[in-house]
């Protein structure tokens, strides 16, 4: 049957029910996993059932059914843009110094690469909500300040921008920002370095449009994610100037497989244990290590001649023979072979074939031999595996560090790393040893392979400085859990996307960025632990009940249970929510555990993780639990067609000896099409629409949708004046005296809607958050010096900004903004708000213009008020309006600064005072009060 939207929905939808009913039926083993969400766990199980009905399908299929148009959102705006040939070949140009003249060796060449079918180009596409699109052609700079280049994942095989279109917009609308989402080309017809050349393109054209590098963000899931990666190492490396910080969704880094969480069974996750298995077809599988040799070593002529020789019967063979020849196709069809051996030597790796080697471990654990033939010894038995495993490259290019990024000799001098990990899925210890080798890059080193020497290692390793890494572990969350966008872990993990996000951008523009906090109109912004749904009645809200129903900040009620948990000292305490502003690096990490309600817990300690302490020489070795899952797999898939395979792989055979378009002195990888095309080779058929994609677009952009409506919804209502201090009387009148708190918010269910009971300290109408990059970086001169030098040659993109004091206000006067805490004063916990309501003209202090309607908090918690203080907070202590504990806080600070001793100013002063030694008195503090009201209703002012 054909894979299409019919086949897949017959496929998954017993799937779904099942889901469904065991859910409820079977609650103990779900209740404190992220699927106890009813959403989360059909999501789960239907693309893990997806993915095992593709697998009864061929890599041609799969590609063409996640490649096939979806419709865009009206609330979405995509402009299509092509990549010019300028650009690709800058691109091709600092991949070829990237690799060297060994590594264009041993990839194949430098020409076959760049090719593209006929009348095909590097397209991409601009993705932003329409309301930012308006606003952003309408403001002083129409390029854009937050730009994101998104790589999309797919295990470099299959997926597309438009599958992957619902989760860039969700992107961009929590950011305000542009995604550009480049269409690479996939493998196996376009392997390694296809898509590493497209994906830098698509920056070399962000940077010919002369869009700062501070503007720029990378991002990318599963194997986009370890593009992007390998794509920094190349800018880094190159001297291109390096973006603002990068975002890795689940990065796949390491495709040998060799981290202790692969051998895990992977329940918790969607991504098949085994790895990829598809039914055969022309594109995959090719032709095996056995069968390349042959036609090398043998004359075209004798070929030719075995064509069409008669069929000799096994029968009539001897029985060694025959038995060889029943053992050769039962290997063909396999894909590997195995052997005993008794040596732990090296040279018992070579004794199958008796091949020469082209590189040996230093162990005797693997060695590769011609034709990409892959000798791994586990334990007691010798497997050698012919066939290729991995479809973005030959198994001789899987250790090579631009395919497996975390065998790079060092991932220092990038920018700021966000690495989103989920707990319960297969790749969980790569990324975990990722985020730790890039902040400490000294610390983890690879071993050598047939792509590093030790030297070249060593070279490399001391020469950029530690990289920022902010590293989540979220609890037994799957692979790419925001592709599940329409769920609340989902939900969490966008909200700390968007937060790295503007603070990377912050610090490289040293600005404010302004990011969508739409806790106050999003449905799933309230966690239950229950499996309770959102029912599109929910959308029937009217203006008035959102303005009044909106849930308060969600942060803000789980920190007053965070705290009590903090005080009793118990042992997990959380020490934040997801989405909150980064708290300060550590030895250049922030390492963060999160549960699936958004709560923050610390890491465990790296001497406890299993994958911080593996041997050196184990990084980057296949390991018996994947070799061995691999194997059972294609022994049953291929055993499966085995029929099919040996036709795919005679008919290839039959292509290479009528030959093709050859690249002159280059040899392409068996899969690529660049090495197999013939005159005449069709052009890229036009994707057609899919039902089925697109009803999982619209189900991922189900909440962005509702929100949106919500959002304009309350848009449509001012804003309420009374806080939660001040509450209006019914004659008009403000009465400040009135202080009863606010009532705790309380999460109420009616039938058919999903309603919160009012509360009086809403959010403002516009609903960003202003995020700066103060207090993350802690730098001094010392730590500078004791990091290795920044290399002259290369981007200044290993120096660390230093903290800065800079507030989001500026200041008309000064290039120096001092460093100002803002409090809100909605919030009725703050026992520091003191400026009354008044009518008529206000007389709240000003800075050029600016009426300041926050209290200053010098030094931190604790701390008394002092003259500055005072002054902006523009009240006395007799003020009406002014509750007794306010009073109190006043009158006791006002009395320690009318007792404090004078201070001097050294070095400031008129004429007389410099020349009494420099010294110049502080002046004494200037007290006034604001605008009072009388009894008659006039006004009259105090100073």
């Amino acid at each position: 049957m054909p894979m299409n939207t019919l086949s897949v929905a017959t496929a998954v939808t017993p799937t779904v029910i099942e889901t469904y009913i065991s859910h409820y039926v079977k609650r103990k083993p779900v209740r404190q996993r992220p699927t106890a969400h009813i959403s989360y766990h059909e999501g789960l199980e239907l693309i893990r059932r997806f993915l095992h009905y593709a697998s009864f399908h061929t890599v041609d299929e799969l590609q063409a059914f996640t490649a096939q148009w979806v419709p865009v959102p009206h609330w979405v705006h995509v402009q299509q843009v092509e990549i010019p040939s300028g650009q690709l070949s800058r691109s091709a140009e600092y991949i070829q110094a990237q690799l060297g003249s060994d590594g264009i060796q041993q990839v194949g060449g430098k020409l076959w690469w760049q090719w593209r079918r006929d009348k095909t180009t590097l397209k991409a596409e601009w993705i932003e909500m329409k309301k930012d699109h308006y606003e952003r052609k309408k403001s002083a700079n129409p390029k854009g300040q937050r730009i994101i280049l998104y790589v999309h994942g797919g295990a470099y095989f299959f997926g597309s921008v438009d599958e992957h279109r619902y989760q860039m917009q969700r992107h961009a609308r929590k950011l305000k920002a542009r995604v550009l989402a480049p269409r690479y080309r996939l493998a196996p017809q376009f392997p390694f370095p296809c898509g590493l050349h497209d994906c830098l393109a698509a920056y070399l054209y962000l940077l010919e449009q002369e869009h700062d590098p501070s503007t720029i963000i990378l991002g990318g899931d599963s194997a986009g994610g370890g593009m992007v990666l390998s794509m920094l190492v190349i800018i880094r490396d190159q001297g291109i100037p390096l973006p603002a910080g990068a975002i890795l969704i689940s990065p796949w880094v390491d495709l040998t497989h060799s981290f202790p969480s692969l051998g895990g069974d992977g329940k918790m996750d969607y991504i098949p244990a085994h790895g990829f298995v598809h039914k055969p077809s022309i594109s995959w599988p090719p032709p095996n290590a056995d069968d390349l040799l042959a036609f090398d070593h043998s004359p075209r002529s004798t070929i030719e001649k075995d064509k069409t020789s008669p069929r000799v019967s096994l029968s009539k063979l001897p029985k060694d023979e025959k038995a060889a020849q029943k053992e050769e196709k039962k290997d063909r069809v396999r894909g590997f072979s195995l052997q005993a051996t008794e040596r732990p030597d090296a040279d018992a790796l070579l004794r199958p074939q008796e091949r020469p080697e082209i590189y040996t471990s230093p162990g005797g654990t693997y060695s590769i031999g011609p034709k990409g033939a892959l000798s791994v010894k586990l334990g007691d038995v010798l497997i050698e595996i012919k066939d290729q495993i991995q479809l973005y490259a030959p198994n001789h290019l899987l250790m090579h560090p631009l395919v497996s990024p975390v065998l790079q000799p060092s991932l220092g001098g990038l920018p700021p790393l966000l690495i989103q990990v989920g707990g319960g899925e297969l790749l969980r210890d790569e990324q975990i040893y990722l985020g730790h080798k890039a902040s400490s890059p000294l610390a983890y080193l690879p071993p050598p392979s047939n792509h590093l020497t030790p030297e070249t290692i060593d070279a490399h390793a001391a020469k950029y400085r530690p990289t920022n890494v902010q590293l989540q572990v979220w609890d037994d969350l799957c692979h790419v859990a925001p592709t599940l966008s329409f769920t609340r872990p989902a939900k969490h993990m966008y909200r700390s996307i968007a937060q790295f996000g503007a603070w990377a951008l912050a610090r490289a523009q040293k600005t404010s960025i302004d990011i969508l906090d739409d806790d106050s109109i999003s449905i799933v912004s309230q966690d239950s632990s229950a499996s309770s749904t959102t029912t599109e009645a929910d959308s029937t809200l009217s203006p008035e009940d959102i303005k009044l129903n909106m849930p308060q900040s969600a942060s803000h009620v789980d920190f007053q249970s965070i705290d009590k948990k903090e005080s009793q000292g118990a042992k997990g305490a959380t020490v934040g929510r997801a989405g909150d502003p980064l708290p300060p690096f550590e030895k250049h990490m922030i390492r963060q555990r999160i549960d699936r309600h958004g709560h923050i817990h610390p890491l465990a300690d790296p001497k406890d993780m299993e994958a911080l302490n593996l041997p050196t020489a184990e990084i980057g070795v296949p390991k018996s639990g994947p070799v061995n899952k691999w194997m059972k797999a294609q022994q049953q898939w291929n055993g499966k067609f085995s029929k099919q395979k040996l036709k795919v792989q005679k008919q290839r055979m039959k292509d290479m000896q009528k030959g093709y378009e050859g690249f002159h002195g280059e040899i392409p990888p068996p899969t690529a099409l660049a090495g197999r095309r013939v005159k005449g080779m069709k052009a890229e058929t036009k994707a057609k629409k899919s039902w089925g994609m697109s009803l999982w677009s619209i189900w991922g952009s189900k909440h962005d949708k509702m929100t949106l409506v919500r959002e304009e919804q309350a848009d449509q209502v001012p804003d309420h004046e009374p806080s939660s201090d001040v509450i209006q009387p019914t004659d008009g009148r403000t009465n400040s005296k009135s202080t009863k708190p606010a009532p705790k918010p309380r999460r109420s269910f009616t039938r058919g809607r999903h309603t919160l009971a009012p509360i009086l300290n809403s959010r403002s109408r516009s609903r960003h958050s202003s995020v700066t990059d103060r207090g993350q970086i802690r730098t001094s001169q010392e730590d500078l010096s004791s990091l290795a030098p920044p290399n002259p040659n290369l981007a200044e993109a290993t120096v660390i900004a230093p903290e800065r004091s800079a507030s989001p206000l500026p200041s008309p006067h000064s290039d120096i903004i001092p460093s100002i805490a803002v409090e809100d004063l909605s919030r009725p916990q703050s026992p520091k708000t003191l400026i009354p309501t008044t009518d008529g003209l206000s007389t709240r202090p000003t800075c050029g213009g600016i009426a300041y309607p926050f209290t200053l908090r010098v030094g931190g918690e604790g701390r008394e008020i002092n003259a500055s203080t005072v002054t902006l907070q523009s009240v006395s202590v007799e003020s009406p309006g002014v509750s007794d504990e306010n009073k109190k806080f006043l009158d006791d600070g006002l009395r320690k600064v009318a007792g404090a001793e004078k201070e001097t100013i050294p070095g400031v002063g008129d004429a007389d005072a410099q020349e009494k030694g420099g010294v110049l008195e502080r002046p004494g503090v200037e007290r006034f009060e604001t605008a009072k009201e009388d009894l008659s209703g006039s006004n009259k002012k105090e100073v």
